[in-house]
């Protein structure tokens, strides 16, 4: 006999010996789901990964751990980790369906739950190594410091662990605010989280036995006198949420905020269940106005094939503050604002001209704006739209009016690689503009873009000359509060002046050329128009000094932008109403700021007096044969490259195909649709003249 507990004392020591607390816990045990806010930190876009939020133990009410410990381990301050009374009293709970208490104690379960290398399996080895375990943790901690781990990992049900995020869950409110009817009820459900989370007809009478046996257990433990216990009522639970949905541009948002988060160096893992709380770029109010503009400026006719992408960027911070990425239903998670890449016709002109004024130019000089237009290093003509010749033309009047053959004779004289390298420095990646950039019509917006990238690259001129990066994360704080605020990176693109005189001759576009639907008459807008053959995408890119916005529409199915009632759409027409409707609303409130002063050569505040029209002759400044002509964008796609075609030297024609050599090619997206959105080709623009009061084209 003595030989035997010799043996049995030998063996429980060689198992004490042999089972070391595990050194890593399991990750669903810690794992905190992050929470994505709007830029303000408090209003909620999205929450990620697991619901927990973790809290210290001190801000758990007394009432609600007395709660706990009547309910699943009475004896917790007292016992060593285990409970040879309980696990007895367990069987006997279990045989007489009162259910009142687990067969393991508090510490048991912790182990259970919270340490990696422990399986939830029954079996006498898995219970044994549990006990010891549990015996090794009660020598080691404190008995708080279990219970706060407990009140941490366990599942709660409604999607609840921890005991934060099931005061939230069950009751609407933080831990801290529970009542001691509240507190029981989380206690009671504990045993049997899926039965009690929703509890109707008999699972809710059976919830009700089990809380009053909580109440009950309180009074017998003597955490509640008597009269508490008399006192207290079954409590009202709140509706259960539904998991979590994400409608409307949420759901473009979260996509954006992950790729940037993982482009950052944080894993989905991280993101998951880190804990992290992330602020972002998007002002809640913003991002509403943006969807209302859309709605409300487009008509009812619309097509559905019709997509609609609008980004505003904050040119001081590089912060994408709003957009709008069409409706969900359109094309599931793919969006026009950050994935679609449409070609950006004439809104690329600007780099040109920025490049143009950085590298020795000057508004006044003049250029060739006769059309059709031939170079050598492209054997087919460029014309400009209606075959319009406009003779020697300063760079403003030139910018003005979009004249196509202009900006090829400026890219030309300047170099197309300096327009490239300006468009690459202002945030148009070099992938997205290489292929295309030793073609004469380069400066024309051959290449495809985003709404997000052209209005970030707008933003450069807003900001004097410097662009600052374009992203979506303010900050990040994580589990432990240490926070990281995101640093954009800023990168000089052009000078100051050289910024400012490209400002001022954009400017001309909206008081005069063909921009000028976007005014917004209490403030000064620059901006572009662009409109691409056949009108297959129409833009228009405008800011402010304190934003910049850019508008594209297109259609899935690579067709024609055209409105039922409303015709053809151009640059200047809808685009620039709903960027108009959305920037009235951003800037209602906001101190007028004016741009900086442009250089003078000798002509004056105004670069767009057309010298007693000596620069034009003066029969283009007639009504053309064809009065459909005014509304119309014949100009031919300027010939660029393709991946899998050589330059073609075919003799080009002026039929308003959108071919001459290069096919229409499929975009770019982060998601691609099932129906792939059109790369269209470059036309004109249209807006009104401001002597006939006339559409205009160019």
């Amino acid at each position: 006999m003595g030989a035997g507990i010799l043996v049995l004392v030998g063996l429980f020591a060689v198992a004490w010996a042999m089972t070391p607390i595990p050194d890593s816990t399991q990750k669903e045990a810690t794992a905190q789901g992050s929470v994505i806010y709007y830029r303000d930190g408090k209003s909620v876009i999205a929450r990620q990964g697991i619901d927990r939020k973790n809290v210290e133990l001190a801000k758990v009410p007394k009432h609600v751990r007395d709660a706990v410990i009547a309910a699943e381990n009475r004896s917790f301050y007292e016992d060593g980790g285990v409970s040879v009374k309980g696990t007895a009293r367990a069987v006997w709970s279990t045989v007489s369906g009162q259910q009142l208490q687990g067969g393991s104690t508090i510490t048991q379960q912790l182990v259970r739950n919270y340490y990696s290398g422990l399986s939830q399996e029954r079996s006498v080895t898995r219970k044994f190594k549990e006990i010891l375990i549990a015996m090794k943790v009660d020598q080691s901690k404190s008995k708080d410091w279990v219970l706060e781990q407990y009140l941490n990992t366990i599942y709660f049900g409604r999607g609840a662990n921890g005991v934060e995020s099931a005061a939230r869950a069950y009751f609407g409110k933080h831990v801290d605010q529970l009542s001691v009817a509240e507190g029981a009820y989380l206690a009671a459900v504990i045993q049997q989280p899926s039965r009690f989370a929703d509890p109707k007809g008999a699972d809710l009478e059976a919830a009700k036995v089990r809380w009053q046996s909580v109440i009950d257990a309180m009074g017998q433990t003597g955490t509640l006198t008597p009269e508490q216990v008399a006192a207290q009522r079954f409590p009202q639970l709140a509706a259960p949420k539904k998991p979590f949905e994400l409608k409307g541009q949420a759901q473009y948002m979260l996509e954006q905020v992950t790729a940037e988060l993982n482009r950052r160096g944080y894993t989905d893992e991280d993101i998951n269940g880190g804990g992290l709380k992330i602020v972002t770029t998007f002002d809640k109010k913003l991002m509403q106005a943006a969807q209302r503009a859309v709605k409300d400026v487009l008509p009812d006719s619309t097509p559905k094939k019709v997509r609609t992408g609008l980004a505003a960027v904050d040119p001081a911070t590089g912060e994408i503050v709003a957009f709008y990425g069409g409706k969900p239903s359109q094309s599931e998670h793919w969006d026009s604002a950050f994935s679609s890449k449409v070609q950006a016709g004439s809104t690329f002109k600007p780099y040109t001209l920025a490049a143009a004024l950085d590298n020795g130019f000057d508004l006044s000089t003049r250029v060739n704006g006769n059309s059709p237009m031939r170079v050598a290093s492209d054997p087919k003509p460029i014309p400009n739209d209606s075959d319009r010749s406009y003779g020697q033309i300063n760079l403003v009047r030139a910018t003005q009016n979009s004249v196509n053959t202009a900006f090829v004779d400026l890219g030309q004289k300047v170099g197309l690689d300096k327009v490239a390298a300006v468009a690459e420095k202002a945030g148009i990646p070099k992938a997205q503009i290489e292929q295309q950039q030793a073609y004469a019509s380069f400066p024309l917006g051959v290449s495809s873009v985003s709404a997000v990238q052209n209005a970030s690259g707008f933003s450069t001129f807003a900001n004097k000359g410097t662009h600052m990066e374009a992203h979506v994360v303010m900050s990040v704080t994580d589990a432990k509060g240490k926070k990281k605020v995101i640093e954009p990176v800023a990168t000089r693109v052009v000078s100051e002046q050289a910024a400012a005189d490209t400002v001022y001759a954009m400017q001309q576009v909206v008081k005069y050329g063909t921009g000028t639907a976007a005014r917004l008459y209490d403030r000064p807008v620059a901006g572009k128009t662009g409109t691409t053959d056949k009108s297959k995408s129409v833009w228009f890119n405008g800011f402010t000094p304190q934003l910049a916005v850019a508008v594209d529409m297109f259609r899935e199915d690579n067709a024609t932008v055209t409105i039922p009632g409303y015709g053809t759409q151009f640059g200047g027409q809808l685009p620039a109403q709903i960027w108009r409707a959305f920037m009235t609303e951003a800037m209602a409130g906001q101190p007028v700021e004016e741009f900086p002063e442009p250089s003078d050569y000798g002509w004056g505040p105004d670069y767009s007096t057309p010298d007693n029209n000596q620069d034009v002759p003066q029969q283009d400044y007639t009504s053309p044969t064809n009065p459909n002509d005014w509304n119309s964008t014949p100009t031919p796609e300027p010939t660029g490259p393709t991946a899998t075609d050589p330059p073609s030297t075919d003799a080009p024609s002026d039929n308003g195909d959108g071919q001459n050599g290069q096919p229409d090619q499929p975009p770019e997206h982060t998601e691609p649709p099932a129906t792939q959105a059109p790369v269209p080709t470059t036309g004109g623009d249209t807006g009104t003249d401001p002597n006939t009061g006339r559409p205009q084209t160019g």
